[in-house]
């Protein structure tokens, strides 16, 4: 299977506003963000090509901002799966909800296919289904419909100018590939609304059929297209030219499996909703207690046996801890290995969001939005790689991709999954509040963990340690003691090193100016990365107070620190906000601004 990559791209309208994810880091001033994407080794990437953003006027020539992005991933010889409307109602000239939608989008697609013809993949819209249940039956975008008859005449108005696009760009580029997007879904719920139930995982088909020509006269849906108010001539037009995908893209995410409950006690307000005649709540199936997940693997196989096409995931991603991140993906990678094996067509696996994604916990209808992080962290200014880098990384190369913890249930996993043993965390210290803080963590993301709280300093200076690491092989230790004098630091840096396991201490953020213009490495932590240079030394404030998910200092620092980080690292506590910055990336060793080395005394009270 290939490793496929994509970016979070979306242009979608509220309103009169568009909101366009690229914006929001200055992507299209920064082309040369796409070597880090280059560097991983991917053979295809989902990049956007966006029609409200390249020919947002009609009476002028398209402006192709990304340009010289296209240019930079074709040197670097990455295949491009051009994306021409991503969650977009379209430009203001040619809206979804008119016939001009279809009409103009294939004037677009062949201005692409001339200006760029060595592209051969396209996805014309992606998601169609979703696009129109999002615009036309749930209000979120515009034009803000909510009914089945709006949400019907979007989705034809998509298929058809799908067709119409791909006609288009094979009149210039013959060889172009059709990669046709849809989210990967299941319907569960309660027996009272079985009937909404089956149609729901019938209509989920619905827009692949019409682009295959299967939407005829006994169709299962049928009766209920002609009762919206969609005509035949409408459908006699997928007949007369429908244009089976040459790949079948499919996105799969947490909340792809829905569940449908008639009780909507214990369910939140927003969950509610109905089809006219019954209630329900609608909620994510992985929430729902004692009920198993179908899963990529049973899904896509139902898929392969409706229509006989070479599928691939084309969207993976999931917001939450780095290591159930890397158990998501793992997954997806997994499951599709197991389909290929069986002998089932699925070509690649596409990690997605990889610059991160922005404003999806409100489903995009808001300007950028909450943050979530992807193979890159954006979070602090500067692109920084996660796990999830690595782990695509190492998959392109060919290779099994290991870590201590990538094996563990996730959090959306029941525990009537298998569980396996895990490597723990080592956790030496007395600060009672980092102890309890971190413990708790480690009990919420399923992370092993062994502490040892008291006589630290004795188990550091001794050979304790070094058989306490033979005994447990954590795969990290974590140094919670409030001070630790040179001798001891050296000894703890040797000693991890030895076992080749990565050690995390704290320091003081009193070392660093506020206005981080001078800093100061003291004896301690000099001596500590001379030992062992992988070490991490966290330098915090005063705020490790009291435990607390969803305002303590703690929960905080801990999203914004970055997968394999070493050396020097500082959190500090500004305007009521938490910020990391690396040390050694504001003050190289050899900057005039580097104060001098703290030598003498102890810094490391927290």
């Amino acid at each position: 299977m290939e490793i496929w990559g994509g970016i979070e791209c979306s242009i979608n309208r509220v309103g009169d506003d568009y909101f366009d994810q690229l914006t929001y880091d200055n992507q299209y001033d920064r082309p040369a963000l796409l070597e880090h994407i280059a560097e991983l080794g991917i053979s295809s990437i989902r990049y956007p090509i966006l029609w409200e953003k390249n020919w947002p006027n009609e009476n002028e020539s398209p402006t192709w901002e990304v340009a010289q992005q296209l240019a930079l991933l074709k040197e670097r010889d990455i295949n491009i799966i051009a994306g021409l409307v991503h969650h977009g109602s379209g430009p203001r000239y040619a809206p979804i909800d008119t016939d001009a939608f279809a009409e103009k989008l294939p004037v677009y697609a062949k201005m692409v296919a001339s200006k760029f013809p060595w592209i051969n993949d396209y996805t014309p819209i992606n998601e169609p289904l979703t696009t129109a249940r999002f615009c036309g039956l749930y209000g979120f975008w515009y034009p803000h419909g909510t009914n089945s008859k709006i949400f019907l005449q979007m989705l034809i108005n998509e298929c058809r100018a799908t067709i119409l696009a791909m006609r288009s760009i094979r009149e210039v580029n013959p060889k172009a590939r059709l990669i046709f997007t849809e989210d990967l879904t299941k319907i569960h719920g309660t027996a009272a609304l079985k009937e909404q139930i089956d149609f729901e995982n019938h209509r989920k088909w619905l827009s692949i059929d019409l682009i295959c020509g299967k939407v005829r006269e006994g169709h299962a849906l049928w009766d209920y297209l002609l009762s919206e108010g969609i005509e035949q001539d409408q459908l006699r037009f997928f007949n007369d030219y429908g244009m089976p995908p040459d790949l079948l893209g499919f996105n799969y995410y947490v909340t792809s499996e829905r569940y449908l409950d008639h009780e909507l006690a214990g369910h939140p307000p927003h969950s509610h909703g109905g089809n006219g005649k019954l209630t329900y709540a609608d909620i994510e199936a992985v929430r729902q207690p004692n009920l198993t997940i179908a899963g990529p693997a049973n899904l896509m196989r139902d898929a392969w046996d409706r229509y006989h096409i070479p599928m691939a995931i084309t969207e993976a991603h999931l917001s939450c801890g780095r290591e159930d991140q890397l158990r998501w993906l793992n997954s997806i990678w997994n499951a599709c290995k197991c389909l290929d094996k069986e002998g089932i067509k699925v070509i690649a696996v596409t990690f997605w969001s990889l610059f991160g994604a922005y404003g999806w916990d409100r489903l995009l209808t808001a300007a950028k939005g909450n943050y979530e992080s992807g193979a890159f962290d954006f979070s602090s200014g500067n692109l920084r790689p996660t796990s999830i880098a690595k782990l695509i990384a190492t998959l392109a190369a060919g290779k099994s991709y290991d870590h201590p913890l990538i094996n563990g249930l996730g959090w959306w996993q029941h525990s009537d999954f298998e569980k396996v043993k895990l490597q723990p965390l080592l956790l030496i210290g007395v600060s009672d509040t980092l102890d309890s803080a971190f413990a708790k963590i480690c009990e919420q993301r399923n992370i092993p963990l062994i502490s040892f709280e008291r006589e630290t300093v004795e188990m550091i200076e001794s050979e304790q340690i070094d058989i306490t690491i033979i005994k447990y092989c954590p795969w990290a230790i974590i140094n919670t003691a409030a001070s630790m004098d040179v001798d001891d630091a050296i000894n703890l840096a040797k000693i991890s090193r030895k076992h080749g396991i990565q050690v995390l201490s704290f320091s003081s953020e009193l070392l660093s100016d506020i206005e981080k213009t001078t800093c100061y490495i003291e004896g301690t932590e000099k001596e500590m990365l001379n030992y062992n240079p992988s070490a991490l030394i966290v330098r915090t404030g005063s705020f490790f107070r009291t435990w607390n998910q969803y305002h303590s200092a703690v929960h905080t620092a801990l999203d914004l620190l970055i997968d394999n980080a070493c050396g020097i690292w500082e959190l500090s506590e500004k305007d009521g906000k938490v910020e990391s910055w690396s040390v050694e990336e504001l003050f190289p060793l050899n900057a005039t601004n580097f104060g001098h080395s703290c030598d003498e005394g102890n810094h490391s009270n927290i």
